[in-house]
């Protein structure tokens, strides 16, 4: 997902929008997705194995809610090329 946030905040930055779904959206997931990504590799949550096994589904909800924001920015992409081209 964040290689898919990347490679649409490319895409967005090339289409002359009124909406900056960059700041709007991306960024902000973008940032979550590093703020998750410390706390995985993080010496003191790697040792407990307890708190992974009950982590588990509190990081199952956040990939769901970023795979949603993903597909809605892809949604949301190609309507804006098909009206901007």
């Amino acid at each position: 997902m964040k290689n898919a946030l990347v490679e649409m905040r490319g895409k967005f930055s090339n289409l002359d929008i009124k909406t900056d779904w960059t700041n709007l959206r991306i960024e902000p997931l973008l940032k979550h997705i590093e703020s998750l990504e410390h706390v995985m590799n993080s010496p003191e949550f790697s040792q407990e194995l307890l708190r992974l096994r009950i982590g588990v589904g509190m990081f199952h909800s956040d990939l769901v809610y970023l795979r949603e924001n993903v597909r809605g920015l892809e949604r949301v992409l190609q309507f804006e090329k098909n009206r901007y081209g």
